[in-house]
């Protein structure tokens, strides 16, 4: 068989011919049946996804959490457990103790009382191979040809190991049409280890329907945080910082391309990190780390030339605030700040009690797994592709279940729906006082919209007759009313903002109207000069004096005011 990567670099290297290939593929056709269910299936929230408990297993506990969202849009923490159970002996993992682990989660799931089935999980850092490829631009079909046969892979990524033993994601995140390329985000783990932890989920008797990456999961829960709080802040320029025993690297995802950059950490500083509570050890600790976070930074900065404004910290630490002092002075000017995955999140009163902790940090992970959805029908199909992430190795074939299944509900509740529509129209003849009764409320509901609009003209009545009573008022104050117009006292009096009177009104028989009266706030008196400015007959309103409130007066709240009006054509 040929492979049809080849022919896609001759496609590369013949930039004329680009014309070729398109930015995506073409749709299938579907008929009026597939695309009506489709719609229908569409609207349900069902089909826009699946609600999943985000899982996050450490060695010595478990993490659950279930977010929803209520009637308001808010987000909810509707479930939330920490279970913990006697450590895993030291330096063995997690895979290696699968049925410990699995007996440990089926006691937090009766705990936690978890609603759903569906479970997200996400697998260490140093467990993914996480790479950006940049190839020749292809349809959708082409893509996944090459996909199939291995083919692009060998060629971009270039595995020691044989694609066989690994579970691979991939998505386009960007498709460049004059350079005739397109970028490629390629996210493998062992097949083996996914299996481990699928096997670890299924035993509990929850079903592994999406397997993250914790980077990622992190960086989801930043973002995600950061909308509901309403924190204005560029995902573009935003690091993620891991800092704990298991994980340190520092993340920045720059027009969805992951730039990721382990930090090493020596045995001793490990050994610095549990035992130690001298000072001087935890400051030389963080030199040592953030000469390396800021060359990672600056590698970027440089390369970019954009700026890290902002640094978002997660740690499994529990002495983690001993050393936020030292990081704060070592990276100044980068919006340090150790990361709340709760903020904004509504938290009902019986979970208040497990996150009553100062560090909240280390349950990134877990919220942002929480936030993700079992994409069915394919609503999320064009979403960031780090935040779409799922190393299932069998993932086609479990949305294709639940697609089926989702399918066969619309069918049952059609077949119902049917039924009743039988129903009513075989017994419809015992309701035909219905259209009489309609009649009657349609004219009952004549009467009360004229009713509505006659007290809406009743209304203008009387808001005509005030504003005529407050020009005759005026006109009385006014020692040379025969001169002015009426029509100059109609629009001023309809100037007059609510905490607003006059106390005289002069008229210099020429084009000078003298205004003067109290006020409860500057803003009133402004908003008087504004209403006269806007005035057709008032060619320019000016404030000439103004007095403060005289502590002896009773009206010690109020200010007096002088505003001078010159006339349009007077």
């Amino acid at each position: 068989m040929d492979n049809p990567f080849k022919s896609l670099i001759e496609k590369f290297k013949k930039k004329g011919e680009s014309a070729q290939i398109t930015p995506s593929g073409q749709k299938k056709k579907e008929n009026f049946l597939t695309k009506f269910i489709k719609e229908r299936l569409g609207k349900s929230s069902a089909a826009k996804g699946e609600d999943v408990v985000g899982l996050d297993i450490a060695t010595n506990e478990i993490r659950l959490a279930q977010i929803t969202s209520n009637k308001s849009n808010q987000w909810v923490l509707e479930k939330f457990y920490i279970h913990k159970f006697d450590a895993i002996p030291e330096g063995s993992t997690v895979l290696e103790n699968q049925d410990k682990v699995a007996e440990e989660l089926k006691i937090a799931l009766q705990k936690s009382k978890i609603t759903t089935t569906n479970a997200a999980i996400a697998i260490p850092v140093t467990s993914a191979i996480i790479r950006v490829v940049t190839s020749p631009l292809m349809t959708d079909e082409e893509l996944n040809n090459a996909v199939k046969t291995d083919s692009l892979w060998e060629n971009l990524v270039q595995l020691t190991d044989n694609l066989e033993d690994y579970s691979i994601f991939h998505q386009v995140i960007n498709r460049n049409t004059k350079e005739n390329t397109m970028d490629i985000l390629f996210v493998a783990s062992k097949l083996a280890d996914i299996n481990s932890y699928t096997d670890i989920i299924n035993k509990s008797g929850l079903n592994a329907v999406i397997i993250d990456v914790k980077c990622f999961a992190i960086k989801s829960a930043v973002d995600q945080i950061n909308q509901i709080s309403g924190t204005i802040e560029d995902s573009n320029l935003t690091a993620v910082l891991e800092f704990g025993l298991d994980e340190n690297y520092v993340m920045i995802l720059y027009e969805n391309n992951p730039i990721i950059t382990d930090i090493f950490i020596r045995g001793q500083d490990r050994k610095t990190l549990i035992e130690s509570n001298n000072q001087e050890e935890m400051d030389a600790l963080v030199r040592r780390y953030t000469t390396q976070v800021k060359q990672a930074i600056q590698d970027f900065e440089t390369k970019y030339e954009k700026r890290i404004r902002n640094l978002r910290v997660t740690s499994n630490l529990p002495n983690v605030e001993t050393y936020l002092g030292s990081f704060r002075k070592s990276l100044v000017n980068t919006g340090f700040n150790l990361f709340n995955p709760f903020d904004g999140i509504r938290i009902p009163a019986q979970n208040e009690e497990e996150l009553n902790l100062s560090n909240r940090s280390f349950l990134s992970t877990v919220v942002g797994l929480a936030f993700r959805k079992l994409d069915v029908f394919g609503y999320y199909k064009f979403v960031t592709a780090v935040k779409n992430i799922n190393l299932l190795p069998n993932r086609d074939t479990m949305i294709q279940k639940k697609r089926t299944k989702a399918f066969s509900d619309f069918a049952f509740k059609g077949a119902i729906a049917a039924v009743g529509i039988i129903y009513i129209v075989l017994f419809g003849f015992s309701f035909w006082q219905i259209s009489s009764l309609n009649k009657q409320i349609a004219d009952y509901n004549d009467v009360i919209n004229k009713h509505k609009t006659t007290e809406i003209n009743l209304k203008k009545i009387k808001n005509e007759h005030a504003a005529l009573k407050t020009s005759m008022d005026l006109s009385k104050s006014l020692k040379s009313n025969k001169v002015v117009n009426f029509r100059v006292l109609a629009q001023i009096a309809s100037s007059v903002p609510k905490r607003v009177r006059f106390t005289n009104l002069d008229y210099n028989g020429s084009n000078l109207v003298v205004i003067k009266g109290m006020a409860f706030s500057d803003q009133d008196i402004l908003k008087l000069i504004n209403n006269l400015n806007q005035k057709k007959l008032i060619s320019q309103a000016s404030l000439a004096s103004m007095t403060l409130p005289n502590s002896n007066n009773a009206e010690t709240t109020l200010k007096g005011f002088t505003i001078t009006c010159v006339l349009e054509n007077a």
